[in-house]
């Protein structure tokens, strides 16, 4: 059996999350972990049982010479990173946000295109196991026409002068924040889901003086399908779940034969048009980790795709039509008005 060898720089709050489905990817073994600080890259290494600690990432790609380095830090770093990376045709897989802005994600995307290498985002919503099901139901024609769809994000963990210190604190200082980071994710499962974005409209607030960016907005997407979406998002404001950060909301699409509903138990339910039932809709999952273990479900398609077992979904040159939807976004509501997604400077 081949095994593809993985070194991964980062050892934040989620690395966690990519280092322990790694250890569970039979064909994949993380053989090295680097981080600014040395101490930092010992702890992970001795956690997830890591061989070899690097202290400069330059240092080891030419060391260890992976088949896989695994972008697990800042935006700001991701450019240069992708670049050592292609210089030494070693394939990558980036965390998102993508980059700083989109300049420098198309920049990155040509980088590895050129270098002939697999640049894979991990951008692992659309990988969570409700969201297939949805895709799945949505395939299978069981809602007929679609007609709408909502998301309401309610993680409630935005309120007060703490606001996400414990776990990721540089969300604080994030001047864009609730679309660069959080919105996103729907952004790229929309997509997913319907198809693609042609216009958006968006009204975005601050509500917690402690951060620097937007934590809180409506944003109206429409699909070349005809399909109306919107994200009613708000950091502070929850809803009800077990575990408010499993879907972190709850979802309503809806078509000519049914309504689909997922909760924050990421129990999805079809109710018939012309019914007042709703039936529930088994499907399996795994409750590990993150999001219904959407983290070792992206890994292992990539791992997938990377051994010829089928095309890489999340490759960095659809990943930038998510950002050209999210720039539109923040145009719209700084202008106040509909923006027309132009997506031909990215394809």
């Amino acid at each position: 059996m081949t095994t593809i060898r993985i070194a991964a720089v980062g050892t934040g709050y989620f690395s966690r999350f990519q280092y322990a489905a790694w250890n569970r990817i039979e064909d994949a073994k993380v053989v090295a972990v680097c981080n600014r600080t040395i101490e930092g890259a010992q702890e992970i290494a001795d956690e997830f049982a890591v061989p070899h600690v690097f202290g400069d990432y330059c240092d080891m790609l030419d060391t260890v010479k992976p088949d896989i380095v695994d972008i697990i830090t800042p935006p700001s770093t991701h450019l240069a990173y992708i670049r050592e990376a292609a210089r030494r045709g070693i394939n990558v897989i980036c965390q998102k946000p993508f980059c700083e802005n989109l300049a420098d994600a198309c920049d990155a995307v040509e980088i590895a295109e050129k270098a002939g290498i697999m640049l894979a985002i991990h951008e692992n919503f659309r990988f969570q196991p409700w969201y297939a099901k949805l895709a799945d139901e949505i395939c299978d024609g069981n809602l007929g026409e679609l007609y709408q769809a909502n998301f309401r994000l309610r993680p409630g963990d935005g309120q007060g002068p703490d606001a996400y210190l414990a776990r990721q604190p540089y969300f604080q200082k994030m001047a864009r924040f609730l679309v660069h980071e959080t919105g996103v994710h729907w952004i790229d499962t929309f997509r997913y889901l319907f198809g693609e974005i042609t216009a958006v409209n968006a009204v975005l607030r601050r509500l917690n003086p402690a951060i620097a960016g937007e934590d809180s907005g409506l944003i109206t997407m429409e699909f070349q399908s005809g399909l109306l979406a919107v994200l009613d998002a708000n950091r502070l404001a929850d809803h009800r779940a077990q575990n408010r950060r499993l879907t972190m909301g709850e979802m309503v699409i809806e078509g000519s034969a049914g309504t689909l509903s997922l909760d924050g138990d990421a129990e999805i339910t079809m109710r018939s048009h012309g019914e007042n039932n709703a039936e529930k809709l088994p499907y399996l999952w795994n409750n590990i980790d993150f999001g219904g273990d959407c983290v070792y479900r992206l890994q292992r398609h990539v791992i997938d795709s990377l051994l010829g077992n089928g095309p890489l979904m999340n490759t960095g040159r659809e990943y930038l039509r998510n950002l050209v939807v999210e720039q539109a976004i923040y145009q719209a509501a700084e202008e106040s008005r509909t923006i027309h997604v132009d997506y031909s400077k990215v394809i």
